[in-house]
């Protein structure tokens, strides 16, 4: 079979130009799947592995994000600030950050967990305020890091979007000596009934969509190859001919 093929300049230089971006925007979806299952998988061993128990560990910058404690201390509910724009199964709340002095007199803050509008204040669930020593299960997170599109925090106006330890220890005036400012602490709930604030389940909640994402532009890569090719057979531009036989 012979094939005559005379490409148009402009729409073959768009098109390869087309083909080669969503090639590489499949390829760099795919580099996300295998990072997201990488994530996912430390989540699973770090929070299901060994508690630590020691606050004196909690000192340590090299501690793995996701790792499991089980720490004993109180909350300085007095200085907790509120997280904004957070949701619940689709309910607009905040997330409530608590200082928590551990035994050793060291700070770190503790991602409580969720509220609705409507229990922001904390008047208003004095149920949820636990005085005295308590046993606090967690996971260690990373300082949160600012999207894009989000908003720089904004302390003196009630405004939070991210943990970031440093800044809400600076605001709320704890003395730096004193304070973890490496990471937070994810609260896991306690038993099966939901009590104010809700904390973290301890199953991962990441999204992974990369997969569907890749074959979508790797689809639209392929559809356009059908369509530049489908063009050029109509146009008379790409033939094919079969070899004649000699006798």
């Amino acid at each position: 079979m012979k094939i005559q093929f005379k490409p148009m300049l402009w729409p073959s230089i768009f098109s390869i130009l087309i083909f080669a971006i969503l090639i590489s925007f499949g390829t760099w979806q795919v580099k996300r799947l295998f990072w997201k299952e990488a994530l996912i998988e430390n989540y699973l061993t770090q929070s299901q592995s060994n508690p630590i128990t020691d606050p004196a560990e909690l000192e340590k910058s090299s501690i793995n994000e996701f790792k499991s404690i089980g720490i004993l201390g109180r909350f300085m509910h007095s200085n907790e600030i509120y997280i904004t724009g957070k949701t619940y199964e689709g309910n607009a709340g905040f997330h409530v950050i608590t200082p928590f002095i551990m035994q050793n007199n060291k700070i770190v803050l503790i991602n409580r967990g969720w509220v609705s509008e409507s229990y922001k204040n904390p008047d208003k669930r004095k149920f949820s305020l636990t005085k005295g020593l308590v046993k606090l299960n967690g996971i260690i997170r990373y300082p949160q890091k600012k999207g894009y599109f989000v908003p720089e925090n904004d302390g003196e106006n009630g405004f939070w979007f991210t943990i970031v330890p440093n800044q809400i220890f600076d605001f709320i005036n704890i003395i730096s000596n004193k304070t973890i400012n490496d990471y937070y602490i994810d609260a896991l709930r306690v038993g099966e009934k939901l009590t104010l604030p809700i904390g973290v389940d301890g199953e991962p909640k990441f999204r992974n969509q990369h997969l569907s994402y890749a074959i979508t532009w790797y689809g639209l890569a392929l559809s356009l190859l059908f369509v530049y090719f489908s063009y050029h057979v109509s146009s008379g531009r790409l033939i094919f001919k079969k070899n004649k036989r000699n006798g």
